[in-house]
């Protein structure tokens, strides 16, 4: 059997580790580049469009010609693996976002030359104060799913030490996708924030199904320490935790290789959830709740 509780404390602070140079890096980010994080248009507010080269492009050279034009703060990023289609975000916004977007594909035509055709594939803008009122209902739909998650582990365990400790073990899952989407200056964008709830529903599920395991093992084991149930438990539930990360991680691993890149961020956010979803349901979980739990010490 395998002591799992053994290295408790060693897991835990590299974890506050992770936290605090994760919020390190963050103030640096901002203070070199006035933001942590790289939002998408939709958060924003601006005009984005993607824009396909009859030959690859430089996203370096791409950039320095809209920002001569005048589309200041202009942000650049692969759209396929091979540099012939790419994604660009200015600032301004337009009612008629397919014209700015005509605008910028002229303007680069017009520096590249004939020998390479640029087309508009997709155009989109979104204004500052409806990206603002997106970003905070992102923010309050996380939130709220933290509130529903809290209050339904109480009334199903009958424990505020086990709801807390489910609650504290997302939000170190959703504070560890972030800080990989942050060190990669990957795109925060709505199909990401799904892509986030649905990690705390998978996470979830996983440390409700070892926690009413520890519930029946207490009924069973009566006279055994916490610890002994909580080591107990975990062992009967490895093989049902490592199948099914494993097949999931399979199957989104496939999303993340050949999905291309309109759907790596948000495989990259599932395959990093999966990962600290499986090792906070063991880690960090199961210990803060025999920490606050009063039974069995």
């Amino acid at each position: 059997m395998i002591n799992f509780l053994k290295y408790q404390w060693i897991v835990f602070s590299a974890s506050v580790a992770m936290i605090i140079c994760g919020i390190g890096f963050g103030y640096y980010k901002y203070a070199t580049q006035g933001s942590v994080f790289n939002y998408s248009v939709e958060f924003t507010g601006g005009t984005q469009c993607i824009l396909k080269f009859s030959k690859p492009v430089s996203v370096a050279d791409l950039k320095e010609i809209i920002e001569k034009a005048g589309w200041e703060g202009a942000s650049i990023r692969q759209f396929s693996d091979n540099n012939d289609e790419l994604i660009v975000r200015v600032k301004q916004f337009s009612n008629d976002a397919k014209g700015l977007s005509e605008k910028i594909r002229a303007e680069v035509q017009k520096n590249l030359g004939k020998d390479t055709s640029v087309t508009v594939l997709q155009s989109e803008g979104v204004g500052a104060a409806v990206g603002s009122e997106l970003r905070w209902q992102s923010v309050r739909a996380v939130l709220i799913t933290f509130l529903l998650l809290l209050v339904y582990i109480a009334i199903r365990t009958l424990s505020v030490g086990f709801a807390l400790g489910a609650v504290v073990a997302l939000i170190h899952d959703v504070v560890a996708m972030l800080l990989v989407l942050m060190i990669f200056n990957r795109e925060i964008s709505p199909y990401v924030i799904v892509a986030i709830l649905a990690v705390l529903g998978y996470s979830i599920n996983d440390t409700i199904v070892i926690f009413s395991q520890i519930r029946t093992n207490m009924s069973k084991m009566r006279g055994s320490s916490l610890r002994t149930i909580v080591n107990t438990t975990l062992n009967q539930t490895l093989r049902r935790t490592i199948l099914t990360s494993l097949s999931t991680l399979l199957a989104v691993g496939a999303m993340f290789v050949l999905g291309g890149q309109v759907l790596r961020d948000t495989s990259l956010t599932l395959m990093v959830g999966i990962l600290f979803g499986t090792y906070s349901s063991i880690y960090i979980a199961s210990p803060i709740m025999m920490a606050l739990s009063k039974e069995q010490k």
